[in-house]
């Protein structure tokens, strides 16, 4: 009998590909088990209710860890707009992983599903992405955040200095926010996706493809999106050339500049801690829909830098 009271479904060995018929087998699975045992069904009832609502508790924080961030990115949008005529914010969506997508994910990934387990590895429960003109601006935001004293910054990945195999590119963070409640304060992990629009569009038409084709997307347009990636980042160049004309960095900005008119400056996270995740679909600007779990990311960098 557990002394400790938390419930413990399974560990990620076992063959449980997520689904919810699949969960509810391991969850009726662990109590045939757990009353074989001898243990109480009162007992295990009263389990199954502090788990849930240990559950809802998590999604509440990791949403109001959303909001904490989001707060912040609005807050900086609006001092763009109303003070500088300018900015490098143009969109802004965001994501509470889904109850199914979070428990497939945990069974997956987590060596037991449980709620400390899933708080310890999985770090894209909440997710915002940024979206915006220029590849200098992607910089120029996680400068920004990184620069605020609440905010933790817990991982970098840059696919727009190193492009995922596929042609996928954008930047990810993981940053950590505190939550106050009213007895205690919660650190939340929140994944920042910052892209261009250009960068946007082609993850999005790839995501669509690779839902409707299950993942399996025909060679022919694996040949398309390639050539999509290529004209995509063309694109973004040529207009990181045209930037000066459209508005210049504001000042106290870092605008060191290159040979092809991006600006240059490092965005200082020499102090992040590098942990595990992978990359992760971030979506709902009025809507819920996501992304799905669809690759692996590799490496972090240590710092960021206008390119």
């Amino acid at each position: 009998m557990r002394t400790d009271r938390s419930l413990v479904l399974g560990s990620s060995d076992e063959s449980v590909p997520g689904t919810a018929d699949q969960l509810r087998a391991l969850v009726a699975t662990r109590r045939g088990e757990q009353l074989a045992q001898g243990l109480d069904p009162e007992d295990l009832a009263e389990q199954l209710r502090e788990a849930l609502d240990g559950f809802a508790a998590l999604r509440m924080h990791y949403q109001a860890g959303i909001e904490e961030v989001r707060t912040k990115v609005d807050i900086l949008r609006q001092e763009f707009e109303q003070i500088h005529d300018y900015s490098p914010i143009e969109h802004v969506r965001t994501r509470l992983k889904s109850t199914e997508s979070l428990l497939t994910k945990a069974l997956r990934t987590c060596d037991e599903l449980s709620l400390p387990a899933i708080r310890r590895q999985i770090l894209d429960i909440a997710g915002i992405r940024i979206t915006c003109s220029f590849v200098s601006d992607v910089y120029w935001i996680a400068q920004m955040l990184e620069r605020q004293p609440d905010l933790t910054v817990l991982q970098v990945k840059d696919y727009i200095a190193e492009p995922k195999a596929n042609g996928y590119r954008s930047l990810h963070l993981i940053v950590q926010v505190p939550v106050f409640l009213s007895t205690h304060t919660e650190h939340v992990p929140v994944e920042l996706q910052i892209r261009t629009i250009a960068m946007d569009f082609w993850a999005s038409v790839e995501h669509k493809l690779k839902y409707k084709y299950d993942a399996e997307i025909p060679e022919h347009l694996l040949g398309e999106l390639d050539d999509a990636a290529r004209l995509a980042t063309e694109l973004d160049e040529r207009m990181g050339r045209l930037r000066e004309e459209i508005r210049p960095m504001p000042d106290g900005a870092e605008n060191e500049e290159h040979d092809d008119g991006q600006a240059a400056g490092p965005v200082d996270v020499d102090g992040a801690v590098d942990v595990d995740g992978d990359e992760h679909g971030v979506s709902s600007e009025d809507g819920d829909a996501s992304k799905p779990d669809d690759a692996t990311a590799s490496g972090s960098a240590a710092s960021l830098r206008f390119i």
